[in-house]
């Protein structure tokens, strides 16, 4: 029996167990995921293999990064659809890589984090955006409360943000998207908050109704005057006090690009059962606007159990309308 998500115009029939690993292999967990023009599906993963490929299908078509990469975070198809940038939240850098893993320009300094909280880019960086022009933008992340703006060819242009609770401070910056008008949307996730900037770091409005600690962002330019849409992916509770509580978090959420929510859907508890999350942490649609979410599950739950084992970290949610 099939399992149908959400309502309206986001219903989704859920594809768990749709990528084919080979015998043996694993993700562990998948930190991100991207999609390149041919509908591949990339895997950024915190297991053995760091970039785990598939095609539309759920075939296996190759690894790569082994040795390169400490610990997957995010992972943004470049403005050209045929490079992918890789953020390294343990090695505090972002690679840009070829599709078949040539590492073309690295931004940071690898194994190196800058100083806790001085604004320096990086310390534990998290995602990667595009401006229309291509400039790209990084959100920095654990160990800082900014936002980079660097040239298409690495060359840093400014920064914004520092810690706090005010429009245009961060509580841990986790992600970042862009829609095709230059607007920056950042997921402030401990301030349970998307804030919203132009293309110069001024703030322009804030999402905070309805919103626990959003995880995971894409934005979906849907062309035809019609308002980009974003997608987002709520964590659950984060401190023990709170834990078990039902129904906060566990979520996909979808708005349009003014914040009014479309859409939302997710079981109430975490699990691995029909329509439930564990923890949405990327997010990306194919050219049908089939949903893939990947999730921390193994940080979140799977090393937790005794024994600890690996638990699902990614689905396939397919369109229906």
């Amino acid at each position: 029996m099939s399992t149908i998500l959400g309502g309206g115009d986001f219903r989704y029939e859920a594809q768990d167990g749709w990528a084919q690993l080979p015998d043996g292999m694993a993700f562990k967990e998948v930190a991100a995921v991207a999609v390149d023009k041919g509908d591949n599906v990339y895997c950024f993963t915190r297991g053995e293999h760091p970039v785990i490929v598939f095609d539309k299908d759920g075939r296996f078509l190759r690894t790569w990064g082994e040795g390169v990469f400490t610990r997957a975070h995010g992972a943004t198809i470049g403005q050209d659809d045929d490079t992918v940038f890789l953020t390294d939240d343990g090695d505090h850098t972002v690679r840009k890589c070829t599709l078949d893993g040539k590492v073309l320009m690295t931004l940071g300094i690898p194994g190196k984090a800058a100083e806790f909280q001085k604004g320096d880019p990086f310390n534990r960086c998290t995602h990667v955006a595009f401006s229309p022009g291509g400039d790209i933008y990084v959100s920095d992340g654990y160990g800082n409360s900014r936002v980079h703006k660097y040239s298409p060819d690495g060359k840093l242009l400014f920064s914004w943000g520092e810690p706090g609770t005010d429009p245009g401070q961060f509580n841990l910056v986790h992600n970042i998207c862009t829609d095709a008008d230059g607007w920056v949307y950042v997921a402030d996730r401990e301030n349970h908050r998307i804030q919203v900037f132009d293309g110069n770091g001024r703030f322009e409005a804030q999402w905070c109704d309805n919103l626990h600690r959003p995880c995971a962002l894409y934005m979906e330019n849907v062309g035809n005057g019609a308002k980009p849409i974003c997608y987002i992916g709520e964590l659950g509770p984060g401190t023990s006090q709170n834990g078990a509580y039902p129904n906060i978090g566990h979520r996909i959420v979808i708005r349009d690009a003014d914040g009014i929510e479309l859409g939302r859907f997710g079981d109430p508890v975490m699990g691995e059962g029909p329509g439930q999350f564990i923890a949405p942490h990327g997010l990306c649609l194919d050219s049908n606007r089939n949903l893939y979410v990947a999730e921390v599950s193994w940080t979140i739950m799977g090393r937790r159990l005794e024994p600890p084992r690996e638990m699902r970290s990614l689905q396939k949610l397919v369109k229906l309308n």
